[in-house]
């Protein structure tokens, strides 16, 4: 597999024979040294509806949401179908459906959260049900990954719909709606042990200024034990009673539940942060709003004292964000990235997934896409990396303008996407001088692409350029030839990996 070096401000590069010139147009700026992904989907199997959640362990990937059955890749809605209620597991690297499938029933049957414990034998379950696997359960569950039970000691009983789970060697900490937890107050946010005793951890989360929703909520949360530090994120204008400074994002000390980082300024009135995650290091954030003068992006703050190491502008609301090899994988409906380095206008486009520079926050070539899909009409909702591919979940119907819902997967590689081949063209303006002109192509998940010019069927010259589906500059080869002669010209393009098919032929004859 050919890696795809993004290196810095690589605008162009022109490799160019004999007396022959090229006029190509700059290209955006890159990032130092990211390598990401393909944009290239696996083949994977489908849901028939929203996947909200997922989590990885021992091989395993285990998909939560609101459906009733999986079917195979390519397979069109009702045929095929393997019955499933809101729960099913996929061995992480062939994408095979595994016989593992608890039903997830009652409340408003749904899952909406899950995370592995550090070993990998639990499965901390959370969203709105009454029933795991026909077991009487309260909004959370545990599911053994040995032999695929549920768990007998966990079953708090939570008094609404959980909607964040991280989870520690000794404690579980838990996110959501909900007022009580084992008929003890515990208002959005609550910590217990593995056998479900509840901790001390205390915190008051109220008030919500976001859209039409007065319900506060915590959306988000991710634990850092060497820190003693929670930070959780959701819909909420009060922290233990705190009128000021604290919105939608705040950081606890994982013991008591007291306030240490309260981010005054990171997230304005409109907007609720839907996405945390942190790599032990960095902590990050992902948001939506509601209306003018919103925050939609994303955000990287240092964990060991909250301070922030850069904020995106992109607009398009972010619901989950998955850090990996230096580059953070999000997925939202950005349509407005236009004040963010390596970012696109508004062009009446959504763009779904985005890759960026951990270390800038610069976005990179790499632009698989989905379409908004059902429900809220979002996207993608979910995402978890398993032995290196990342799975990828939501409402969405197709990947790549192709018919795939509710789930897909995308590797290292191989990469097996070839850009289109662009038009060419070509005329004589001056004694002996031929120039071809054509509109740059662009590829999926490489910036920098190479078009290899050939004259009277043998190979000429190369030129590359620097392109975006958004910024696809006018190129242009001047060839040298004899007065009078006429000569064919044909083009092709490739990513470095993946050759399109060469066009032309291109007849033209140079002036005498």
């Amino acid at each position: 597999m050919r890696p795809r070096n993004k290196s810095a401000h690589l605008l162009l590069a022109a490799a160019l024979l004999g007396t022959a010139s090229a006029a190509l147009a700059a290209g955006p700026a890159q990032a130092s040294g990211e390598t990401t992904l393909t944009a290239d989907p696996l083949s994977t199997w489908q849901t028939d509806g929203i996947v909200w959640s997922m989590a990885y362990a021992k091989g395993i990937v285990y998909v939560g949401g609101t459906f009733s059955h999986i079917r195979p890749p390519g397979a069109v809605p009702g045929t095929h179908d393997l019955a499933r209620t809101n729960f099913a597991a996929f061995d992480a690297k062939t994408g095979d459906p595994l016989p593992c499938a608890p039903a997830f029933t009652g409340g408003t049957g749904t899952v909406r959260a899950m995370k592995a414990s550090p070993d990998g034998s639990m499965i901390y379950i959370g969203g709105s049900f009454g029933k795991a696997g026909g077991v009487g359960r309260s909004n959370t569950a545990t599911l053994n990954t040995a032999d695929c039970s549920i768990g007998a000691d966990w079953k708090p009983t939570v008094s609404s719909t959980v909607r964040a789970i991280d989870v520690t060697p000794d404690s579980v900490y838990i996110g959501g709606g909900f007022g009580t937890v084992q008929g003890q107050t515990r208002e959005r946010v609550a910590a217990l042990r593995p056998n479900g005793t509840l901790l001390p951890f205390k915190a008051t989360i109220r008030g919500s200024s976001v859209g039409n929703d007065p319900t506060p909520a915590v959306n988000a949360l991710t634990v850092v034990p060497k820190l003693n530090k929670v930070i959780i994120g959701g819909r909420f204008t009060s922290v233990n009673g705190s009128l000021f400074g604290v919105h939608a994002l705040a950081g606890l000390d994982a013991t008591t539940g007291r306030v240490v980082d309260s981010f005054t300024g990171w997230i304005p009135n409109r907007s609720a942060v839907k996405a945390l995650a942190n790599d032990g290091t960095n902590f990050y954030v992902g948001a939506e709003g509601t209306g003018g003068g919103v925050f939609d992006g994303r955000i990287a703050g240092r964990l060991s004292d909250g301070a922030q190491l850069w904020k995106d502008t992109c607009l398009g609301a972010t619901q989950t964000v998955l850090p990996y090899k230096g580059v953070l994988y999000s997925g939202s409906h950005a349509h407005d990235c236009s004040n963010t380095p390596g970012g696109f206008p508004d062009i009446n486009n959504r763009q779904h997934f985005l890759a960026q520079s951990i270390s800038d926050k610069t976005i990179l070539p790499w632009f698989p896409d989905t379409n908004d899909g059902i429900g809220e009409q979002i996207g993608p909702r979910t995402m978890t990396m398993a032995d290196g591919i990342l799975w990828a979940g939501g409402e969405f119907t197709t990947v790549n303008d192709a018919p795939q819902q509710g789930l897909t997967r995308f590797a290292a590689g191989p990469d097996t996407g070839a850009p289109q081949v662009p038009l060419l063209s070509g005329a004589s303006g001056s004694r002996g001088q031929i120039t071809l002109k054509w509109k740059a192509s662009w590829d999926r998940d490489n910036g920098v692409l190479t078009y290899k010019i050939y004259r009277d069927g043998v190979y000429l010259t190369s030129v590359s350029q620097d392109s975006r589906y958004w910024n696809r500059p006018e190129m242009s080869y001047t060839d040298t030839v004899d007065p009078g002669s006429q000569h064919r010209y044909s083009i092709e393009v490739t990513d470095g990996t993946n050759v399109s098919g060469r066009n032309g032929p291109v007849y033209v004859t140079a002036r005498n």
